[in-house]
C-alpha cells in the first residue's frame, strides 16, 4: 500500500474516481499514441464512450474534462483540467462523448476510440477508486495492468517461440530488468496477440525500457512494441 492508498492523489476536481482516475486513463490513451506535442494532435477524432457512473454523472463530476486532459498528456494535479473542452478545441481534436452501458463492465468504465493519421485504435479501462485505474482492453484485446508499473505492450503474431525471444531478449541484454507481470491475449490461434509485460519499476529505468521496447520490435514476429510508462 502507498500513501495515495490512503490520503487520495493530489488531484484537480470533486472526486477522485471520476476525475483523477478519468485523467489517468486518458493518459494510457496519450502513452499509445505516443505524441507528446499537444500541437502535433490535430486532427486527432476521440469517441469515448463512457459506460455506469460515469455516464450518469461525468458532466457535474467533470470526468469529460478529465479523460480530455489526460488523452492531450495532463496529469491528475493540472489546471488545464478545468478548460480541458477549450484547449482541446483550440488545438483541433475532435470529440464526442456517447453514454452507452458496456456490458459486465466495472460502473467508472470508459472506451477511447481514438483516430490520428495512421494510429487507430482502443482504450478500455475502468476508475476503481482512489484515482487508481485497471486497463482492461487495448485494440480490442484483452489486458490487465494497473499504470503503477513501466509497462511494455508488445504485438506479434501468434507464432512458436516469439514469447521466448522477448523473454530471452531481456535477459541477455537487460538482466536487471524484472517482471512483476506478465499477461498474453490473442483473437484466435495464429493471428495477432499482445504481449503485457510489467516490470519493477526502479530509479531511471525508463530509457532502458524504451530502448528494450526497441529492441523487441526488431525481432521477428514482433509487430510492435509501446512503453507505457508508470503513470
Amino acid at each position: 500500500m502507498n500513501v495515495f492508498d490512503i490520503i487520495g492523489p493530489v488531484m484537480i476536481g470533486p472526486s477522485s474516481s471520476h476525475t483523477a482516475g478519468a485523467v489517468r486513463l486518458g493518459r494510457v490513451a496519450n502513452k499509445i499514441i505516443n505524441i507528446k506535442d499537444i500541437k502535433a494532435l490535430k486532427g486527432l477524432k476521440l469517441e469515448i464512450i463512457l459506460s455506469g457512473s460515469f455516464a450518469r454523472t461525468y458532466k457535474g463530476h467533470g470526468t469529460d474534462r478529465a479523460l480530455l486532459a489526460g488523452i492531450m498528456g495532463y496529469h491528475s494535479y493540472s489546471e488545464e483540467i478545468r478548460d480541458a473542452l477549450q484547449i482541446a478545441s483550440a488545438n483541433g481534436i475532435n470529440y464526442k462523448f456517447i453514454e452507452q452501458d458496456i456490458k459486465n463492465a466495472h460502473p467508472n468504465t470508459a472506451r477511447i476510440n481514438f483516430e490520428l493519421d495512421d494510429k487507430v485504435g482502443t482504450v478500455e479501462g475502468a476508475s476503481i477508486g482512489g484515482g487508481n485505474i485497471r486497463v482492461d482492453l487495448v485494440n480490442g484485446m484483452r489486458v490487465d495492468f494497473t499504470g503503477e508499473n513501466n509497462t511494455i505492450l508488445v504485438l506479434h503474431w501468434d507464432r512458436p517461440g516469439v514469447i521466448a525471444d522477448v523473454t530471452s531478449l531481456m535477459r541477455l541484454k537487460y538482466p536487471s530488468a524484472n517482471i512483476a507481470n506478465f499477461k498474453l491475449s490473442r483473437r484466435e490461434r495464429g493471428g495477432e496477440a499482445l504481449m503485457t509485460i510489467e516490470l519493477d519499476n526502479r530509479r531511471g529505468a525508463l530509457d532502458n525500457e524504451r530502448e528494450m521496447a526497441a529492441d523487441i520490435q526488431g525481432l521477428n514476429n514482433v509487430i510492435n512494441a509501446i512503453v507505457i510508462r508508470a503513470i
